[in-house]
């Protein structure tokens, strides 16, 4: 029995040994893991297109469209300075808007849009298609303002949102010119060669929306539209104080769902895919996924939507460079 004894000892710590190494390996696996959900996306800034290329009191809607969409990328962390917000025409100074600077989305004037901080970068006659694909192709005049560009590189997530009329392959733009999808589709190109984004998400509400996005032939894009081809994208909630329609339908649902939606969330490009059923849209909502490289199961809301905020904590005491302290007393 005393020799069985240290053998006992001796076979225990053994297994102690090797239920620490399973146990550290399982906890180095969870952080790698943890590592890896961390940083999947690739991206490390988020920037936002958004464009109302309609004109006329009677349009008032595609405008509210436009405003929501700015306030929820705003209200999920994309600053005004990685949003380039382009309106076709000005409802909220429009004289027949019974209440002045304000623009509402919701019935019963519940929600203004327009609000105190509204940074509206390309205005009126300045929203054209060819303004729309300088600021995409960064083909600009070197006196243009920070503000009007797009200053996006390879490690961007872009979101361009459109509203407008359209019809199949082209939207319009202030009832004067149009853009087609063979030009959107080649604008898009010129970004991904020219490396200014890693990942686009592009949505479209128009009639025959899904005619836009047929053209797309550029790596990394996700793309949503509210009709098919042959279909209209319908208005929503008409206003009778206002005396117009308030939003589109499909605009509508998706920021219904983007309300539940907050920086930390885990919310996924599916649950973006079902937002709006025939149902509640009337038109037949598409998307389309073959182009981008990550299963959209796995692409997070706030991948477009937010914006990053990589941070690393530490325990460690940091101490700052002396030179630097002293150039900051200076």
């Amino acid at each position: 029995m005393a020799v069985a004894a240290p053998a006992a000892r001796g076979v225990r710590a053994a297994a102690a040994a090797l239920l620490l190494g399973c146990c550290g390996a399982a906890l180095a696996s969870g952080v790698q893991v943890q590592a890896e959900q961390f940083f999947k996306s690739g991206h490390t800034n988020n920037w936002a297109v958004l464009v109302c290329t309609s004109r006329f009191w009677f349009n008032y809607r595609h405008v509210a469209n436009t405003l929501s969409v700015y306030r929820s990328v705003k209200r999920l962390g994309i600053p005004d300075s990685h949003i380039v917000l382009m309106l076709a025409d000005d409802m909220a100074c429009n004289p027949r808007n019974p209440k002045p600077a304000t623009v509402f989305s919701h019935k019963n004037m519940e929600l203004n849009v327009y609000g105190d901080d509204v940074e509206v970068d390309y205005r009126g006659y300045e929203v054209t298609v060819e303004n729309f694909l300088r600021v995409l192709t960064g083909r600009i005049p070197p006196s243009t303002p920070r503000s009007k560009r797009l200053l996006s590189d390879d490690r961007s997530n872009i979101l361009i949102y459109m509203t407008g009329h359209g019809g199949n392959g082209f939207l319009k733009f202030q009832d004067s010119e149009e853009i087609t999808n063979v030009e959107l589709a080649d604008a898009f190109e010129q970004m991904w060669q020219k490396r200014r984004y890693n990942e686009l998400l592009f949505i479209i509400d128009t009639c025959q929306g899904a005619s836009m996005y047929e053209r797309f032939y550029s790596p990394n894009i996700i793309a949503l539209a509210s009709s098919q081809v042959g279909e209209d994208s319908l208005s929503h909630q008409p206003d009778l104080g206002i005396g117009v329609h308030l939003m589109d339908r499909y605009t509508f649902y998706m920021l219904e769902f983007l309300e539940e939606v907050h920086p930390a969330s885990q919310t996924n490009m599916n649950d973006l895919f079902q937002v709006c059923p025939k149902s509640l849209c009337v038109s037949t909502p598409g998307h389309r996924t073959d182009l981008f490289q990550r299963d959209p199961q796995s692409v997070l809301i706030t991948d477009f939507f937010g914006s990053v905020r990589k941070v690393e904590i530490t325990k460690e005491t940091i101490t700052l460079d002396h030179n630097l302290a002293g150039f900051e007393s200076e």
